[in-house]
C-alpha cells in the first residue's frame, strides 16, 4: 500500500533532522507555510510524485502520497499522526514508534557533520550528514527549514529517500489540515513497527 510505504520512508529519513539543531542549521522544519512536491528515491520507490504541506502556525503537516489512496496528517503540537482514507471513511492512527519518528523526536547518540551545498528544485540548501545507532542519512535543508532532499539507511540496511521537484510558498488552507468528522477509526496498523494490528469497529472520530 503506498501509504505504508511512504510512512516507512518518512520514518527512515526524518528522525535525524531535529537533533541537527545541535550543530547549528538555521531551521529543521519550515518556518513559513509551504507545499512541496517530492519524488521518492531508491529501489522499489513509487514512480508517482507525492506532496507534503505545512501549516506552521498550527504545527501540522499533511502528506498526500502517490496513488491517491488517502493522506496522512501529522500534528506536532498534539504529538499525533493519523492516516485518512476518504474513500473508506476510515482513520488509522499511527503507532507510537512511527509517531515519534514523524514528529521528529531527538535521537540519542547521533553525530553530525556539515557538508556542501546544492541546488534542488531551484532553491539552494545545505547538506547535513547524521549517523548514530539507528542508521545514517543526509538531508539538504534550506535556510527556512524546507527539506529539499533526504536519504537514509537504517540499522538493518534498509534505504530510502525523498527529493523535492517543486516548492510553493504561501498560506495553506486550514481545512486541509483537519481530520474529517464521523469517520470510523481502526486502532493499530498491521505491518507497522509498534503496532499490534487492529480491525475496524471503534467508535467514529469525534
Amino acid at each position: 500500500m503506498p501509504l505504508l510505504r511512504l510512512a516507512a520512508i518518512a520514518a527512515l529519513v526524518l528522525p535525524a533532522l531535529p537533533a541537527m539543531a545541535q550543530n547549528a542549521p538555521p531551521a529543521t522544519l519550515p518556518t513559513r507555510d509551504v507545499a512541496v512536491t517530492y519524488r521518492a528515491l531508491g529501489n522499489g520507490a513509487p514512480p508517482e510524485p507525492f506532496r507534503m504541506a505545512w501549516s506552521v502556525a498550527d504545527g501540522k503537516q499533511r502528506v498526500d502520497p502517490p496513488g491517491g489512496m488517502g493522506w496522512m496528517l501529522v500534528d506536532r503540537k498534539a504529538g499525533t499522526a493519523v492516516m485518512v482514507m476518504d474513500a473508506q471513511r476510515m482513520l488509522m492512527p499511527m503507532p507510537s514508534q512511527a509517531v515519534r519518528a514523524l514528529t521528529q523526536s531527538v535521537p540519542e547518540g547521533v553525530r553530525f557533520e556539515r557538508r556542501g551545498t546544492a541546488t534542488i528544485a531551484g532553491l539552494g540548501c545545505t547538506e547535513w550528514a547524521a549517523s548514530g545507532p539507528q542508521g545514517q542519512g543526509v538531508a539538504c535543508l534550506t535556510e527556512d527549514g524546507v527539506t529539499l532532499r533526504a536519504t537514509g539507511q537504517g540499522p538493518n540496511g534498509q534505504q530510502g529517500g525523498i527529493e523535492a521537484t517543486e516548492v510553493r510558498y504561501g498560506t495553506q488552507d486550514p481545512a486541509h489540515f483537519q481530520v474529517p468528522q464521523g469517520y470510523q477509526t481502526m486502532q493499530g496498523m498491521p505491518g507497522m513497527p509498534g503496532s499490534p494490528g487492529g480491525a475496524p469497529g471503534a467508535p467514529p472520530a469525534r
